[in-house]
């Protein structure tokens, strides 16, 4: 596998104390959060966790590629928002890992055009480029 090299724009700053059952935060302070492991990995679920994190960054993140392709497109994507869906569970090697549902609702375009446009953002999102090849990412229009 190659790494691609970047032209770096910016550098995010966050750290986690405590692991999964203590607090993330950025060096700017805009960021404190307590996290625990949900309650269906036994953890109180008085906090976030990693994965709704994790589904929030990548949903923020494509909805920016998609609004980068509509331009392209000259697509209006007005009122559309972006959700990911990230769960968590055990490998086949024994080691946990992550999937990814993507579902986007496009109003002010027909179904076809939503599903290229997200295709699109998929091959542009900074997310879906980090994952490509890793995780299981699923596209759909809603």
């Amino acid at each position: 596998m190659t790494i691609q090299k970047i032209d770096v724009a910016y550098t995010a700053v966050a750290t986690a104390e405590n692991g999964r059952d203590g607090r993330v935060s950025s060096d700017d302070g805009l960021l404190d959060v307590v996290v625990n492991p949900p309650k269906a990995m036994g953890g109180s679920g008085a906090g976030t966790n990693p994965e709704q994190l994790f589904a929030a960054g990548y949903s923020a993140c494509f909805q920016g590629a998609l609004g980068v392709v509509a331009r392209q497109e000259k697509a209006d994507i007005s009122g559309s928002t972006v959700t990911a869906s990230v769960s968590i569970g055990k490998t086949e090697a024994g080691g946990f890992g992550l999937e990814v549902a993507i579902s986007a609702s496009i109003p002010n375009v027909d179904a076809a055009t939503a599903q290229a446009l997200i295709e699109k953002a998929h091959q542009v999102c900074p997310y879906s480029n980090a994952t490509r090849g890793n995780i299981k990412v699923e596209l759909s229009v809603a």
